[in-house]
């Protein structure tokens, strides 16, 4: 559930943005196709990421043995949630103008216009969240890990053990974005 404080900041950064035009909503609607169409790229990327990361016949066949792109998943599976809001917005005529966070600007409009006003489930909010948090999660968790990937290497069977511990953790939360994020997309999509 998104916290009420939250909510507040959100609603108050859409005043502003209002106020300084940097969100305007008298727009036309011509690149809801194009926000679609990278929507579903998004997607079926995911999705092949996941099958390649998951199929052992796959991977002999490609050449790509051991391919791992559980983060890419994520992160993919993000973008086509990212892209279905922006097709919403720019379908009611929502625009952004700025130099600032795209990605924040988009959560924030999707907030104000549909969660505020009751036109979407909040679960499909939360899928969107929770998605976000854990590609920037895992985004950080991927530099750590390489500036220790030396010093895990050099753990032979206990490096081992703990890097199939985390390429667990690490596919499930991939399945569970990919999840999400055809849900969020399925059900934007209904709307669009």
């Amino acid at each position: 559930m998104i916290e009420e404080k939250r909510i507040k900041e959100v609603e108050n950064r859409v005043k502003n943005y209002i106020r300084e035009s940097v969100i305007e909503t008298k727009g036309t609607n011509k690149h809801v196709d194009f926000f679609l169409t990278n929507a579903k790229d998004s997607l079926n990327s995911a999705r092949c990421l996941f099958d390649m990361s998951t199929n052992q016949d796959y991977q002999n066949y490609t050449g790509y043995v051991g391919f791992n792109g559980f983060l890419w998943v994520i992160n993919a599976s993000y973008y086509s949630m990212f892209y279905t809001a922006r097709a919403l917005l720019e379908k009611e005529g929502i625009k952004f103008k700025s130099d600032q966070s795209i990605h924040a600007l988009t959560f924030d409009a999707l907030i104000y216009y549909f969660y505020l006003t009751g036109k979407l489930q909040k679960k499909l909010f939360e899928y969107y969240l929770e998605a976000k948090e854990e590609a920037i999660e895992l985004l950080g968790k991927q530099k750590a890990d390489e500036l220790v990937e030396g010093y895990f290497y050099e753990k032979g069977k206990r490096a081992s053990f703990t890097y199939e511990i985390g390429t667990f953790a690490i596919q499930n939360k991939a399945k569970t974005s990919l999840i999400r994020a055809t849900r969020f997309n399925k059900e934007i999509k209904r709307i669009i």
